[in-house]
């Protein structure tokens, strides 16, 4: 938990630049969980998944809980073959803009 919240306008457009700006619903072509993906190069990509997509993909519902409590885990392949899938169709862009 942050232990403060920001109240600058620019801090807060920081924020938003840095969590959640250029980021694209993309659906897994198998399971059809959807996440949102950023990529800010061909090598970089950036996926954000809720506690909906995660309970919705096979391959992440049959992993145990991460021990350090973190959250932090493997992709899903299958998703990951969706993102390039969608990358390939122009669905998702490709390269950093401001830094983001």
């Amino acid at each position: 938990m942050a232990s403060f919240l920001p109240t600058r306008p620019e801090t807060l457009e920081d924020q938003r630049l840095y969590t959640s700006a250029r980021l694209t619903r993309v659906a897994c072509l198998d399971c059809l969980a959807e996440v949102r993906v950023k990529k800010n190069s061909q090598h970089h990509t950036s996926v954000q998944w809720d506690a909906a997509a995660r309970k919705h993909c096979p391959e992440l519902s049959r992993r145990a809980p991460d021990p350090s409590g973190r959250g932090l885990q493997q992709g899903c392949t299958r998703l990951a073959d969706s993102v390039d899938a969608a990358v390939r169709d122009g669905a998702v862009p490709v390269g950093a803009e401001d830094g983001y």
